[in-house]
Order: C-alpha cells, then sequence, then structure tokens
C-alpha cells in the first residue's frame, strides 16, 4: 500500500483571545469586553489605547494574573487558566513601571529571575545580558541607586532571561533618551528575527509601534475598536503617522472611509 503522507501541524498562535470580558463589579461596565485576536508566533503586535481603555486589564489577562469573567486565553497553546505555569516558563514580561527589590543588586535580581526560570548557566547568560544591554557596569549597584532609565534595560533584561518565545513588552523604552531607547527598538527587532519570538507591545510611542509593528489592535473603552498594519491604519483614517490616528480613535472620531460622503 502507498504510505500516506500527513502535513506537520501548524503551530498554534502564540496568543489565541477568545471573547475576552472581565468585569471588576458587577454593577460596573466591563473593564475588558468581548475581546479577540490571535497574534501569529514571529511577529511583534501593537495593543493600543489611551488611559483606561483595558491595555492593563488585557495584559493580566494574558498571563494569567486575572482570571477573565468570560472568554478564553491560550498563550504558545496552553490555556492560561488551566496550565498557566507551563506557558509562562516560556514567555515573559516587561514594565519600567513594576519596581525591583532596591536593596538587591542587578547581578542579584537577575539571579532569582533566573532561578525562577531554571535558566541552564544562568551567570553566563546574565553576563551575556549585561553585555547586550550596557548593564556589565552596572551588575553590583543596588536596584535603588539606578536611574529611570537604567531599570528599565534592567527590566528588559530580567523579561530576557529565559530566552522567551513570547513576550509582553508594556512601554519597553519609557524614560530612555532616544539615541538608547533607538539602540533598544533595534536589539528588539533582532532578537524577534533571530528567536522567532512572538512580541505583543503595548507602548505610547507611535513612532516604536509603527517600526516594531506588523499589526495594531486599537482599544477604546475595552473593546477592539479597529486593526491592521500601521501603513493600513493611516490610510484608512486618511492621516500623515499613527499618532494622529490614535488620537481620531482616543477621541471618538470615525475612519474616513467610514465617514459619511
Amino acid at each position: 500500500m502507498p504510505r500516506i503522507m500527513h502535513a506537520p501541524l501548524a503551530a498554534p498562535p502564540a496568543i489565541l483571545a477568545e471573547h475576552l470580558t472581565k468585569r471588576y463589579r458587577k454593577d460596573a461596565p466591563p473593564a475588558v469586553e468581548d475581546l479577540s485576536f490571535a497574534l501569529p508566533r514571529g511577529e511583534t503586535w501593537g495593543l493600543l489605547g489611551g488611559n483606561g481603555a483595558g491595555k492593563t486589564t488585557t495584559i493580566a489577562m494574558l498571563l494569567g494574573l486575572l482570571l477573565p469573567t468570560s472568554g478564553r486565553v491560550l498563550c504558545l497553546g496552553h490555556d492560561m487558566a488551566r496550565d498557566r505555569f507551563t506557558a509562562l516558563a516560556r514567555m515573559n514580561f516587561s514594565s519600567p513601571y513594576i519596581a525591583l527589590p532596591h536593596r538587591l543588586s542587578v547581578a542579584e535580581n537577575l539571579r532569582v529571575y533566573a532561578h525562577l526560570y531554571d535558566v541552564p548557566r544562568a551567570e553566563r547568560r546574565i553576563a551575556e545580558l549585561a553585555e547586550q544591554l550596557q548593564l556589565t557596569g552596572l551588575l553590583d549597584r543596588p536596584g535603588g541607586e539606578l536611574s529611570a532609565g537604567q531599570k528599565t534595560r534592567v527590566a528588559l533584561a530580567k523579561a530576557l532571561i529565559n530566552r522567551p518565545e513570547l513576550l509582553l513588552l508594556d512601554e519597553p523604552t519609557a524614560s530612555l533618551d532616544p539615541d538608547t531607547g533607538d539602540w533598544v527598538r533595534g536589539w528588539l527587532e533582532r532578537y524577534r528575527e533571530e528567536s522567532g519570538c512572538a512580541i505583543l507591545l503595548a507602548s505610547h510611542n507611535m513612532g516604536e509601534v509603527e517600526r516594531l509593528c506588523s499589526h495594531v489592535l486599537m482599544l477604546r473603552q475595552g473593546r477592539i475598536v479597529d486593526q491592521g498594519s500601521p501603513e493600513a491604519l493611516i490610510a484608512r483614517y486618511g492621516r500623515d503617522d499613527l499618532e494622529q490616528v490614535f488620537l481620531d480613535i482616543a477621541r471618538g472620531r470615525r475612519a474616513a472611509a467610514e465617514a459619511p460622503a
């Protein structure tokens, strides 16, 4: 009999969110409502919206820190309500707004996370990241003595300690000067290209989003109100750049293609 060849199964999306809704109180409007999207592996997507649009709540549900009121999240094929820790071992998160222990040195902070993620040859990995992110001279400095920009780079090193396949970034270049911010963006681009990591980026830097993201999810009042590539969104709203599109959406204006003639 001829041998039957089966095509290999495609890998599941890096993130699959299905009808996510989160209510903090029954009598309050939902913080996130009916959110659905699928982030492919190896791509960087933007998660954009004004303050209160639902970005932080969405990220917390994607990490399994918050249980959705309804809907579900799968990260790297794992249901975050049932198999969160298997997924978390292969993903990571960075935000400059989450403080590391101030009394621990930079090296000690990174050792703690390397231990939590069971990183092999941890000291070699820490030295490698310190060189790449220009932290070598800061390894012995207590976390509480770092500048805002230095803390941002340490937070990024922490997020990369386990070579994640999925990276959630909240304002990754906040507090960095333009030169260092540009360098970090280039580093993230190379990391994604070389590793195949998927990245979900929440940022208020629209130039950063235009550079890094192949697709953008625009949130307003907890819902996805528009999405597409930065170029497609700019064309749809008849604008010159993504910042103008962001302002249109935040202020409830419709796309040019949807406006009445």
